[in-house]
Parts: C-alpha cells; sequence; structure tokens
C-alpha cells in the first residue's frame, strides 16, 4: 500500500493531467472537424430542399390553372343541367296541353 501512494507524485498527477487534457483537446478537435462535415451536408440538404420548394411551387401553380378549368367545366355543368330541366319541364307542359286539347277535341 505504501509503495502505491509513492507512486503517485505530484510530478506524476501534473503529467497525468497534462495528457488528460491534450487528450481532450485531440478529441475536441475531431468532434468539430465531424460537425464541420455535417454543417457542409446540412447546407447541401438546405440547397436540395430549396429545389423541391420551388417544384412544389410550379406545381401548386400547374394545379391552379387545372382547378380554373374544373370550375369552368362545373359552371359549363351547370348551365346545361338547368337548361335540360327547362326543356324537359316545357317538353311535359306541352305533352300535357296535347293530352287536354285532344281530350276536348276528341
Amino acid at each position: 500500500m505504501e509503495a502505491m501512494r509513492d507512486s503517485w507524485t505530484d510530478d506524476r498527477l501534473d503529467e497525468f493531467s497534462a495528457r488528460t487534457e491534450q487528450r481532450f483537446d485531440r478529441m475536441e478537435a475531431r468532434i468539430d472537424a465531424r460537425f464541420d462535415k455535417v454543417d457542409e451536408r446540412l447546407d447541401k440538404m438546405d440547397e436540395r430542399f430549396d429545389k423541391i420548394d420551388a417544384r412544389f411551387e410550379r406545381i401548386d401553380e400547374r394545379f391552379e390553372r387545372i382547378d380554373e378549368r374544373f370550375e369552368g367545366l362545373y359552371v359549363l355543368i351547370h348551365k346545361t343541367m338547368i337548361q335540360l330541366g327547362f326543356v324537359l319541364v316545357g317538353t311535359l307542359a306541352l305533352g300535357f296541353a296535347g293530352i287536354i286539347a285532344s281530350g276536348l277535341l276528341g
């Protein structure tokens, strides 16, 4: 036990502290280098996301044009249904008038 206590002198503790600090400095430098690489990759990802955003904006514009076309088609179909409704009602009225007229004349 006495030998172990004597082996850890102040000089050895100072040397251990200095080596530990050097190791942490090297590890910190390696970590910083890796984070720099990650930052570069994130910048590239941001560029790619910007390109994707631009594509989505163009797609949105195309969908807006398609919506306008469908809106026009909806209006056309609506007008056609109303016209067909009037034609059907007119035909039925004319048919009933013909039946009534043939009953009165016949």
